[in-house]
């Protein structure tokens, strides 16, 4: 898969389960620009269905335009009938990955395993709110403060910025 050569061109996302202190299960919907290695958006929920992340990808489309092509896996969210639709309206490929090979989507896995040291490993989250909360905290942090060696130790944002 060719890289993108500028910010917005193309996404990848993936989900990720952790629980709440109470036991009770959540997932968060990660978004990430594959180019300036921004996280465009979480979103954080118990149950996400394809019709809610067509909603959420609309809801960020208000704020920046939509990449040509976004990279995923094939859960049933991301085959659903509502992204099917979305995506065709929208003019965005979705660019599934092989199943069970999770490195050719390697930009969100990155993403992931930083996400999951760095935030959800390290609060004892206690309700749905206080989960959002925290995760806000963290992607305002990993976007605007954060330093990355491969966007020459600057945060994604001021990376997107500078190239744009």
């Amino acid at each position: 898969m060719p890289l993108p050569d500028r910010p917005n061109q193309r996404w990848s996302l993936d989900f990720v389960s952790d629980q709440l202190a109470s036991g009770r299960r959540f997932r968060v919907l990660n978004i990430v620009d594959d180019f300036s290695r921004e996280c465009i958006g979480q979103l954080v929920d118990t149950s996400i269905s394809g019709r809610r992340l067509a909603r959420f990808l609309d809801e960020i489309a208000q704020q920046r335009s939509l990449p040509t092509s976004i990279v995923c896996d094939n859960g049933p969210e991301l085959t659903s009938k509502a992204m099917f639709f979305w995506a065709r309206e929208r003019k965005v490929t979705l660019a599934f990955i092989q199943p069970g090979k999770p490195t050719q989507n390697a930009f969100i896995e990155s993403f992931n395993g930083k996400f999951r040291d760095g935030c959800l490993n390290q609060h004892w989250l206690l309700s749905l709110a206080d989960a959002r909360y925290e995760i806000m905290q963290w992607r305002t942090h990993y976007n605007h403060v954060r330093p990355h060696s491969s966007l020459g130790y600057l945060p994604p944002v001021a990376y997107a910025q500078q190239c744009a």
